[in-house]
């Protein structure tokens, strides 16, 4: 049992015998300079800063032969799981999810921009959750492949923060399982988004989880 040094003066307890790292949505649309969101403007070096930690922690499972989770988010290519609230936003945004992007169509599967960044390629073996949602548990079999491996404790890294990270985070919580948000592999378009969703998380004493670092794991490891 290995015991973290969380924010807020906190420990979260795990054994790499049930616990999942679970890692959101590193996309390319999402994390490339010329992806759909970097190529329309958005600032994404915070989310490409985060590879590196993300990285740390995919080799750290890798090698202990836990189990590794990675979630995609888009739609299929005739956009039939694409709700219209959804799409009337993306195209606000700047961005409809479907139409022609610079890595292909947005956010759809089988597009380039779909897929997970070369950094953080999954290997043989390794679940891939494709899904239409920002949380990872619904319309999906994310809970029940993780029960199905024994998994109590997840943590979670990924982008962005506010967004999908947080969805998931949410539906984790829900479903009864302990979990660790890891801070520094994280990122959002926005400081302030970053900011405001890590307080979410452990308000209230710690409301949604543990908060740390990927470099407080690998001091405990």
């Amino acid at each position: 049992m290995l015991a973290i040094n969380a924010f807020g003066e906190r420990q979260f307890t795990f054994d790499f015998a049930n616990t999942a790292l679970l890692i959101v949505d590193m996309q390319r649309d999402f994390i490339e300079d010329g992806g759909a969101c970097g190529a329309g403007g958005a600032d994404v070096k915070p989310l490409q800063a985060v590879i590196p930690h993300v990285q740390s922690m995919l080799q750290l499972f890798r090698e202990k032969g836990a189990p590794v989770v990675h979630t995609r988010y888009g739609f299929k290519p005739d956009m039939s799981d694409l709700p219209e609230p959804v799409r009337l936003q993306s195209k606000e945004a700047g961005g409809e999810y479907g139409t022609a992007g610079p890595l292909g169509r947005i956010l759809t599967q089988g597009e380039p921009g779909f897929q997970i960044v070369p950094e953080l390629k999954p290997r043989p073996g390794e679940t891939i959750i494709d899904k239409s949602t920002f949380g990872a548990f619904t319309y999906t079999e994310l809970d029940s492949i993780l029960r199905s491996k024994g998994v109590t404790h997840v943590i979670i890294c990924g982008v962005t923060t506010q967004c999908c990270v947080e969805g998931t985070l949410r539906e984790a919580v829900d479903r009864g399982y302990f979990v660790l948000t890891l801070a520094d592999s994280c990122g959002a378009f926005e400081e302030s988004l970053q900011r405001g969703t890590l307080t979410t998380i452990q308000s209230e004493g710690h409301l949604f989880g543990w908060i740390a670092n990927s470099t407080d794991v690998l001091a405990a490891v």
